[in-house]
């Protein structure tokens, strides 16, 4: 039975990508997030689906180094994961965070720092065990800084360097790192955009894109794929041209 492990569980997208992972057959999963009761809530649900998959649940604090560290030890400590998927993250309030460099610090550090930190135990787990699968979830919102969402993308902006070297690092090993880059999708953190916001993709397509990429260990995963074609656009727009856009 291959071994699973999702941080940041109560992640829509996280929480689709681990019904997909089930139904292909039994595997032992361990969701870890930081509310115990609504982690455990999905781990029912998800044992319905697959009474013959062992799950799991570990809650704790997602942000100091100390404790990622022991939560990895703990959940490594019988043995090496075959796939891991890292997806914690928070939707920053960009006004909110120009008045607030307490409340910028924090974002920089659940959408940045932390899943860097759990990327780094896994991998070192994955590097001593000579192989598994490991995905980050940054996104799109990291491949340029736009005035709308700056700090938010400066977060998913360090996924994506980090993940870089990571992948330099262990070319040519039997470890894959898998960076991927969803665009806006309908999730309960983006409710509150409503219909003014932009155009969302679909939660269970967004899942199947990255199973499917992390399954074939892609180098990158957009999802929607569109979005590849959306950023390297964006991405390469002169400055002057840029400038002008409001988004």
């Amino acid at each position: 039975m291959k071994r699973f492990i999702i941080i940041g569980a109560t992640s829509s997208i996280a929480e689709h990508c681990a019904r997909l992972w089930i139904a292909e057959a039994p595997i032992n999963l361990t969701l870890v997030g930081r509310d115990a009761s609504r982690t455990k809530s999905i781990a029912d649900d998800l044992k319905v689906r697959s009474p013959s998959s062992a799950i799991t649940v570990v809650s704790g604090n997602l942000v100091e180094p100390d404790s990622i560290q022991r939560l990895v030890d703990q959940i490594l400590k019988d043995g090496n994961a075959d796939c891991a998927l890292i997806a914690h993250g928070s939707l920053a309030d960009q006004s909110a965070c120009q008045q607030d460099l307490a409340l910028t610090a924090e974002e920089l550090s659940i959408n940045g720092i932390s899943p860097v930190l759990f990327a780094e135990a896994i991998a070192s787990s994955m590097v001593r065990a000579g192989h598994g699968t490991l995905g980050v979830i940054g996104s799109v919102a990291g491949d340029r800084g736009r005035k709308s969402n700056y700090v938010y993308g400066a977060g998913k902006g360090m996924i994506t360097r980090y993940v870089q070297g990571l992948q330099h690092r262990l070319a040519g090993t039997e470890v894959a790192v898998i960076l991927i880059k969803p665009g806006p999708t309908r999730t309960p953190m983006t409710a509150h955009l409503g219909d003014s916001g932009p155009s969302l993709a679909d939660v269970a397509k967004v899942a199947a894109t990255i199973v499917s990429g992390m399954e074939k260990r892609r180098s990158i995963v957009y999802a929607p794929r569109r979005w590849w074609v959306i950023m390297m656009i964006i991405r390469h727009l002169p400055r002057f041209i840029f400038n002008r856009m409001d988004i």
